[in-house]
């Protein structure tokens, strides 16, 4: 089996060519795939060789980790063949690295790893793992952030996410002027006009590596900054403003499945919504102009690919 896949074969150098896929086994699912978008975090940092030493790094690979496809093969017993489901990655490749896997025109995936698309088109089926970043960054908080850093498609799922947990609407601080535009859900500023206001929370998503020393000065005592983006570089700060807020300081990790399976709860329920996210989509025949439009152009919020007819 095998099939067409977006290979990173190096460093800036991108290639749409044939891979042979593992077997399927018991438990796995078989998935055509229909849409992939693509990450400007990880994904970003894998294009420009930054991704820190990850186990599992190392080129040629397959990116990608938001697809949505037809089950065509089922072993587990899990999932109806026609059936739409969302696939967080895969690494069932015999001659590159799946490093996350998700971007060819069929997957092979343990079945676990699956779930269904009811909520939402299919195209926004693959936010579903940006929402379950959201939601792993706030739950089991104790104050829900008042502040979101970053106005990308992540920082605007956060701000819906905290409004969907019985949060109050939350202001949002973007620095391009083209991003500050793109979302009407929320208030959306350029830090150098906030007010004097200060916050019990703050979330950021910029990937910046200084953000601490913008956020300490509107930090309440005892406040927390939450790290939810990905940090390419060592996160550096100036300790005394920090240290005289006794702030805490919290880094938000992988999410997990119980938060795909929050996510979709709260879709099914009309608490969340995943529309007016994406607005960009190419075939994947011209993947190499939409991986250099989703990390170059500031008024592409997501790229999606579009698999159809590449199986």
């Amino acid at each position: 089996m095998d099939a067409q896949a977006i290979i990173f074969e190096k460093p800036g150098k991108l290639a749409i060519d044939t891979v042979a896929l593992t077997n399927p086994g018991i438990g796995d699912v078989v998935v055509e795939s229909r849409f992939s978008g693509i990450s400007t975090g990880t994904e970003r940092l894998l294009w420009e060789g930054r991704m820190p030493d990850f186990p599992g790094m190392g080129y040629p690979l397959v990116p990608g980790y938001e697809t949505v496809g037809e089950v065509v093969e089922d072993r587990s017993g899990a999932y109806k063949v026609g059936q739409l489901v969302f696939v967080p990655g895969s690494s069932a490749y015999s001659d590159v690295r799946g490093l996350f896997g998700g971007t060819a025109s069929r997957l092979v995936v343990q079945s676990e790893r699956v779930s269904p698309v009811e909520f939402c088109r299919p195209q926004e089926g693959t936010l579903l793992a940006l929402a379950a970043t959201a939601h792993h960054a706030l739950v089991g908080r104790g104050v829900l952030p008042e502040l979101v850093i970053g106005n990308g498609v992540l920082g605007q799922l956060i701000a819906r996410m905290i409004v969907a947990l019985g949060g109050k609407s939350p202001t949002i601080w973007e620095k391009n002027p083209i991003r500050r535009a793109s979302s009407g859900e929320f208030n959306v500023i350029d830090p150098s006009e906030h007010k004097d206001v200060t916050y019990q929370a703050v979330i950021d998503v910029s990937g910046d590596s200084t953000i601490v020393d913008a956020l300490a000065p509107v930090l309440k005592r005892g406040g927390e900054i939450t790290l939810a983006g990905f940090y390419a570089d060592r996160i550096n700060f100036s300790f005394p403003p920090v240290f005289m807020k006794e702030a805490q300081i919290r880094v938000a990790a992988e999410w997990q499945p119980s938060d795909l399976a929050a996510v979709q709860e709260l879709l099914a329920k009309q608490k969340m919504h995943l529309e007016n996210l994406i607005s960009h989509e190419r075939s994947a025949e011209d993947a190499e102009v939409a991986y250099k439009t989703a990390f170059g152009d500031p008024q592409c919020l997501k790229m999606v690919l579009d698999w159809e007819g590449r199986a």
